[in-house]
């Protein structure tokens, strides 16, 4: 049985345990990531809020040595059978499934220290978004400004002319500062839109090699 990928161009692919069958984490593919996946024995995946192919681990070196794939009756589901090294978590836990629904809490788990794995904007970004999903009452700053359009507008404009009365005027400590405010309040803007900050990265690294006054020039 093959996959018709012209029937279904993203498939989601089950990570498994395959000593433990234990469930990891779901992510999905297109053919160019399956294809690695069956050429290297290492899983990839297509990510729809980054747009593009990644390795799993390219950045944390957590990966998954493929033992096997199942495909489901339809061919348009598979169960990868991997041995994880690492973590599969982006949250640093051993699995992503770690919220019970029915008993309303987190099921504990060793974390480890995703700033280190991750970086930490990514981290950062990753928290806004759990703090977007949460439908738990709670105080937070930014659950609020994810709630207020027109107050996260106001202060990322608010951050931007304080960082730059910073540079133009006030200590470099203060330039820190204002520049780390600046970057949150960004990135709650960015998480208020699913915009994953690998997509900034994206632009930026096409933009190398080429005139900043060209690029502009170029827009439409």
């Amino acid at each position: 049985m093959q996959i018709n990928w012209n029937k279904t161009p993203l498939i989601p692919a089950i990570a498994q345990d395959y000593e433990t069958n234990e469930v990891l984490m779901l992510a999905y593919m297109n053919e160019e990531a399956y294809n690695l996946t069956l050429s290297t024995g290492y899983a990839h995946y297509f990510s729809r809020s980054r747009q593009r192919l990644w390795k799993k681990g390219e950045s944390s070196n957590h990966t998954q040595e493929v033992k096997d794939i199942l495909l489901d009756c339809d061919a348009d589901t598979i169960v990868l059978k991997i041995k994880q090294n690492g973590v599969a978590c982006h949250t640093g836990r051993k699995s992503c499934f770690f919220t019970s629904v029915l008993q309303d809490k987190v099921i504990l788990d060793q974390e480890v220290n995703t700033d280190a794995i991750y970086g930490v904007v990514d981290t950062l970004y990753h928290t806004i978004l759990e703090r977007k999903n949460s439908t738990k009452s709670q105080k937070s700053w930014t659950k609020k400004l994810l709630n207020d359009k027109t107050l996260l507008l106001s202060k990322i404009r608010e951050e931007a002319d304080e960082l730059c009365v910073a540079i133009d005027e006030e200590s470099d400590t203060q330039v820190i500062y204002e520049a780390a405010d600046l970057l949150y309040h960004s990135l709650v803007g960015l998480g208020y839109r699913d915009i994953s900050p690998d997509r900034i990265k994206q632009e930026l690294a096409r933009r190398f090699g080429q005139s900043g006054i060209e690029e502009k020039e170029n827009r439409k």
